[in-house]
C-alpha cells in the first residue's frame, strides 16, 4: 500500500479499473469496491498535499483501518464478480 501513499493517482487507477469490471459483470460488491478506492484516493491525495495533515503524519495509524478495509471489500467484489449472482 506505500505505492498508492507515495502516488496516490494509482489508487483512482485500481477504482477505474474496478469500475470497468463492475459496469462488465454488474457486480455491486465490485461497484462498491470501486466507489471505495475511489474515495482512498481522494483522501489520499488530501494527505499527500498535507490538507489534512499540515505538519505532516509520521505515524499513519488509519491505514490499520483503511488497508484491511479496502483489501477485503475488493477480494470480495472479485470474488462475487467471477462467481456470478447468487441463485435463490
Amino acid at each position: 500500500m506505500d505505492i498508492f501513499i507515495t502516488y496516490p493517482v494509482l489508487a483512482a487507477v485500481v477504482a477505474l479499473v474496478l469500475g470497468l469490471l463492475a459496469g462488465r459483470r454488474s457486480s455491486r460488491p465490485l461497484a462498491l469496491a470501486a466507489v471505495l478506492w475511489l474515495l482512498y484516493a481522494g483522501y489520499e491525495t488530501l494527505m499527500h498535499f498535507r490538507v489534512l495533515c499540515p505538519e505532516g503524519c509520521n505515524i499513519r495509524v488509519d491505514l490499520l483501518l483503511i488497508t484491511p478495509l479496502l483489501l477485503a471489500v475488493t477480494l470480495y467484489g472479485l470474488y462475487r464478480a467471477v462467481r456470478g449472482p447468487k441463485k435463490s
